[in-house]
């Protein structure tokens, strides 16, 4: 089984190509649902996965002049090391509740939820995003922000794989006065850093399949070269929608409460209709109206 892993990462890679969403969070409800991986070994090869796929991006971005460097450190202080507790506790719960039905797996379902409500409201929040690129001086108030942020959502990421790009892109929004590329770049080169440390964690602690993240990786990386290369214009905030479902939905097939399958074929179906209203009323709107006879 491995061109399924290949194909897997050439669909994540194309998603962050074409879009620059963080797929990342998608890989894990794959690995599991799919593939059959314990929630915990899903994780950890998740985490360095994308610790080797972002760090493409983080070398552009950085390149490009795009990444906060002190409000990045200033993160980085507080998620790197609570990344690591993340992946103690993670490891901990694989060794005392192992197995398909874990805790490790109402924990992932639990973040993948919440996940996908972030990416929802990624989408639609502007409103802390600035239109010019003046410099911005982190006082003191802002570097315990930055260090708070950095430790809460990094317990998440090592724990669960779920967050490395939703909530910290979402939360510098809300937070920070930076223009759009500057969050962007900052989220990613920040992510990096901090799936490098999760990543090693998970790897030490053997919660890590390196053959399957090697064929992951022969897909993914061609995927994001080939398809950021495209001009075509994508329906970003549908797709950023439609990933969000499917976050969320996965996140309630792993939760498996009772009545989640009836759950996930409400939801499924709601969100198909959604998406199909949505383009109806697209297609309308885009229609040239008659003239009229003077």
């Amino acid at each position: 089984m491995t061109w399924q892993f290949t194909l897997s990462g050439l669909l994540i890679g194309a998603l962050v190509g074409l879009t620059g969403m963080g797929g990342g969070s998608l890989l894990t409800p794959i690995l599991v649902i799919f593939f059959g991986f314990e929630p915990t070994l899903a994780v950890g090869t998740d985490v360095l996965h994308g610790a080797v796929f972002k760090s493409f991006g983080a070398v552009r971005h950085r390149r490009l002049g795009t990444v906060h460097a002190r409000l990045t450190f200033w993160m980085f202080l507080g998620s790197g090391p609570m990344s690591l507790l993340g992946v103690a506790v993670a490891t901990w719960l694989k060794n005392h509740y192992g197995g398909a039905e874990s805790i490790e797996a109402y924990a992932v379902g639990t973040a993948l939820v919440f996940g996908g409500a972030g990416l929802v409201a990624k989408t639609f929040i502007q409103r802390g995003v600035q239109a010019s690129d003046a410099p911005f001086l982190l006082e003191r108030r802002d570097r315990l922000i930055a260090f708070a942020i950095g430790a809460t959502c990094g317990f998440v990421v090592g724990l669960t794989s779920v967050g490395s790009g939703t909530f910290f892109g979402l939360i510098m929004v809300l937070v920070f006065p930076l223009t759009l590329p500057k969050i962007v770049g900052t989220d990613i080169f920040h992510a990096a850093a901090l799936l490098w440390v999760a990543g090693f964690g998970h790897l030490a602690a053997g919660n890590v399949d390196l053959r399957t993240m090697a064929w992951l990786l022969t897909g993914s990386i061609p995927g994001v070269l080939i398809t950021s290369q495209f001009t075509l214009k994508v329906p970003e905030r549908a797709l950023r929608l439609g990933l969000a479902s499917v976050l969320m939905l996965s996140g309630v097939k792993l939760i498996d409460f009772p009545g989640a399958d009836w759950a996930i074929a409400g939801g499924a179906l709601v969100a198909g209709l959604s998406f199909a209203v949505w383009g109806l009323v697209a297609r309308l709107g885009r229609r040239p109206r008659p003239e009229t006879a003077t």
